[in-house]
Formats: structure tokens, C-alpha cells, sequence
């Protein structure tokens, strides 16, 4: 009877190592592939994008949008009060954000006026800044 000699690597402990087995070639076994075609119904009301471009689409969601301090609090799952402490009064992050400075925060002056945020790059710099923000 004929003998075939197999090799193959290992990895154990992070380390190659090559093996030699004796294989009988009978007991070879042969992989067998199938094709199908299948067709799947799409209802009328359903569209199939590609991830990129639902990643595009939610990028648009916020685009030209502002949010108001009540948008925020929603967003961030925080009270105002909150929120000035840890993120928009901290000189670390005042320095970024305000409007005064070319960043995405109109910080109010007098009384009466109201919170302005970005939405988009406002949901950027919460995301980035995550851990410093809850550190």
C-alpha cells in the first residue's frame, strides 16, 4: 500500500512548527463545491445600499443641522449643568469649541440668548473625545 507524507504548520504558543504525518490514500477526503443561484424577493418599499454608503447618508443626517442645548442634553444623556462643567466651561475644551475661536460653539453672552452646536462636528467631538471627557 502507497503512503502519502502530509505536512502541515502549527501555532502553538506562537511558535511554527512542522509536522509529518503518514496519510493512507484512501482515507484522503475530496471537498466538493456547490454554486447556487438564488433569488430573493426585495419588497418595493426596501433599498439595498452598500455600507459606505450608509455610513455617507448618516454623515448627511446632521449636516446644515444645529443643535440647542436641549438637543444636546438628549444626546449626551446629561442635565446643562452637567454638561458646562464637564465639557463646555473646561478651559481644555472651551478653547476648541467656542465660536470665538473658529470652533462650533456659540456660547451665549447676555441673557436671553440660547446655546448654538454644529450638530455634526459637535457629535465628532464627542466621539473623539470620549475619554477625556468622562475622565
Amino acid at each position: 500500500m502507497q503512503k502519502l507524507i502530509a505536512k502541515y504548520k502549527t501555532q502553538p504558543n506562537n511558535s511554527l512548527s512542522e509536522n509529518n504525518f503518514l496519510i493512507d490514500p484512501s482515507e484522503v477526503k475530496t471537498v466538493q463545491e456547490l454554486s447556487v443561484s438564488l433569488n430573493i424577493p426585495v419588497p418595493p418599499d426596501t433599498v439595498i445600499i452598500s455600507k459606505t454608503e450608509l455610513e455617507e447618508l448618516q454623515k448627511l443626517k446632521l449636516f446644515g443641522v444645529y443643535w440647542a442645548m436641549n438637543d444636546l442634553e438628549k444626546k449626551v444623556n446629561r442635565k446643562s449643568d452637567w454638561i458646562k462643567e464637564n465639557i463646555l466651561y473646561r478651559t481644555k475644551f472651551k478653547e476648541i469649541l467656542d465660536s470665538e475661536n473658529g470652533g462650533f460653539v456659540f456660547y451665549p453672552k447676555p441673557k436671553g440668548q440660547t446655546w448654538s452646536f454644529h450638530a455634526s462636528k459637535m457629535a465628532k467631538f464627542l466621539d473623539e473625545n470620549f475619554q477625556r471627557i468622562f475622565s
